[in-house]
């Protein structure tokens, strides 16, 4: 049986932090290959001059039918590079990585793996910015991965299928190496199951019917595991209170299509005076809608919080 405690990655250690980029596979703690990419800070940015990336890697989760070479996918990179070096990965049943996508539901071990293979290339620092699915994604593992040693049962579901990620919402669970040091969440949802728009109803179809899957499969690249959620993992507004010490800032459009602004709301009261919110004008969503302004101002945000 797999348990969020179990990731793993390919690459080998590097005891210090690379200055090439570089492409690699890394293995998750259910067996799942995920392609990764590695953009070293960009030479002479700020970041570069006072060496303040010389700990810091962010890494980016990017949101549902996306993937490491998707436009949007680099733009955020190439800005964030120039505070911090960057890690970028394809969800699996994304792009070149294997599986099938659960959509939000083992994708915690994917990102697990990301964080843990930025930690092995010399990284102290790591911040996780999630959009949209990835958004969601980068909650809870924030809420399950922690920097205090715990036994690796604490916070999973023994009668959870192998590689199921468990729905405890009273204790952190994970390898300290995996863990994150501050969240960025942008355009997330806060709970799960909603359909109160129409694009979230069409999404649902996507997901959960065998012709909609056909559609996801062959129009959007990803390929979805049919099979539902057992359990039902933790949602992100459950996750959210689990998140501090580390920082955690929420970013939501005004004008988001997917999600209405009493999700990012919600998402803010749950964590109790510890998160900061950012309400966008003008924005729609997830990483597609995020301009070069926004992503300029969330890379200083992670160097600084």
């Amino acid at each position: 049986m797999s348990s969020v405690s179990e990731g793993r990655f390919t690459s080998s250690f590097v005891p210090s932090i690379t200055r090439a980029a570089r492409r690699t596979t890394l293995l998750t703690g259910d067996g799942v290959r995920i392609e990764a990419v590695y953009t070293p800070c960009t030479p002479g940015s700020a970041a570069g001059v006072d060496g303040g990336s010389a700990g810091t890697a962010i890494v980016v989760a990017h949101g549902f039918t996306g993937s490491v070479d998707r436009p949007a996918v680099r733009r955020a990179a190439e800005v964030f590079s120039q505070r911090a070096a960057v890690i970028t990965f394809s969800f699996r049943g994304h792009g070149r990585s294997g599986g099938r996508s659960t959509v939000g539901d083992r994708e915690v071990l994917d990102l697990a793996a990301a964080v843990a293979w930025a930690r092995s290339l010399g990284h102290r620092r790591i911040v996780t910015v999630g959009f949209s699915m990835g958004g969601s994604v980068v909650l809870r593992h924030a809420a399950l991965y922690t920097a205090q040693d715990v036994p690796d049962s604490v916070g999973t579901d023994s009668t959870a299928g192998a590689g199921r990620v468990g729905r405890r919402a009273g204790a952190h669970a994970g390898r300290t190496e995996a863990h994150t040091d501050a969240v960025v969440s942008v355009s997330a949802p806060a709970r799960w199951y909603y359909r109160g728009t129409a694009p979230m109803r069409r999404l649902h179809w996507v997901v959960t019917r065998p012709a909609g899957r056909i559609v996801g499969r062959y129009g959007f690249r990803t390929r979805i595991d049919r099979k539902d959620w057992d359990p039902v993992p933790l949602s992100p507004v459950e996750a959210v209170p689990l998140i501090a010490p580390a920082p955690l800032l929420i970013v939501h459009g005004d004008q988001d299509p997917y999600f209405p602004l009493d999700h990012p709301r919600m998402l803010a009261e749950a964590a109790r005076g510890t998160a900061e919110l950012w309400l966008e004008r003008g924005m729609g969503h997830a990483e597609n809608a995020a301009d070069e302004s926004l992503l300029t101002r969330i890379a200083d945000w992670t160097a600084s919080a």
